[in-house]
């Protein structure tokens, strides 16, 4: 879908709505506690900090996730100064800086590489709590072939122990991104949150097409939902239930932010980028009522 198609579609969206709230004589439904933010992976890829901040501002995004190997730079080998800045950067701007998302996983049947990922989250973690950030998420990518599926699962469990413990001792949480394939079914990650255990360790619901049984997210949400800390949305035009997850995590109380990880653009307008994002924010208010 092209930008002219998302706007027309939002447009036809919003109409029906209004028309709907009308005829019932209702007032329109408040929105959830939870709040709408960006992850910066695609569409953020190549903003700098002052530009994150800037356009989240400007279109109403409250929180940000920032995925290591972007035009941000906020990675573990910056020195404390740069650490206290963009500490300073998002304190002074009032966008909270939600959450720090990694590529560490612990998915592979080799030791060492397992135990290389666990201290690159140490230092994820440890950069969080410089930089004022809530959490770090991490994640699984695959089931190796040739491998038990139980035994992986449980070494990705007993490997986020580990991390939990070491996000406990710098004040930030672990989230278990629902990533990967074969790991990302929901069985998979309710088994290894269950090896896990960890009250610092939950997962990010990342709103997946294979969550969708029977066009519902139900099922899926019901395994996983007790430890649901952060939730990744995608396109809100594509055919995932998102009127019914946004139902479901008011269900649970859940007040945190559900994060837009979406395709870039080509323009490099950033009038275009912007009213974007001003669409993208409005069909989340429509979707969550």
């Amino acid at each position: 879908m092209n930008r002219r198609e998302f706007i027309q579609g939002t447009m036809v969206m919003f109409a029906a709505s209004a028309m709907d709230a009308a005829s019932a004589g209702q007032p329109a439904p408040q929105l959830p506690a939870f709040k709408l933010g960006l992850v910066t992976y695609n569409l953020a890829a190549k903003w700098d900090i002052p530009t994150i901040i800037a356009r989240c501002k400007n279109t109403g995004f409250t929180a940000v996730e920032l995925r290591t190997t972007h035009a941000h730079g906020v990675e573990p080998d910056i020195g404390s100064v740069q650490r206290q800045e963009v500490r300073q950067q998002f304190a002074d701007s009032g966008i909270v800086l939600w959450g720090l998302g990694t590529v560490c996983e612990f998915h592979s049947p080799d030791p060492s590489v397992v135990r290389q990922n666990i201290e690159t989250c140490k230092r994820f973690c440890e950069l969080a709590r410089d930089v004022g950030a809530k959490g770090v998420k991490v994640r699984p990518n695959a089931l190796p072939e040739g491998v038990p599926v139980e035994k992986t699962l449980e070494q990705i469990g007993k490997a986020l122990i580990e991390c939990g413990r070491a996000g406990a001792d710098n004040g930030v949480e672990i989230w278990l991104e629902v990533h990967g394939h074969g790991t990302q079914e929901p069985p998979n990650i309710a088994r290894i949150m269950q090896h896990c255990q960890h009250p610092n360790v939950g997962i990010t619901w990342n709103s997946n097409p294979t969550d969708v049984k029977d066009g519902s997210v139900r099922a899926s949400f019901d395994l996983l939902k007790s430890t649901i800390r952060s939730v990744h949305i995608t396109e809100l035009t594509n055919n995932y239930p998102w009127r019914e997850l946004f139902s479901l995590l008011k269900s649970i109380g859940y007040d945190r932010y559900t994060l837009a990880e979406i395709p870039g653009m080509d323009s490099t307008s950033v009038a275009d980028i912007e009213r974007f994002m001003r669409y993208y924010r409005a069909v989340w208010q429509e979707l969550c009522r």
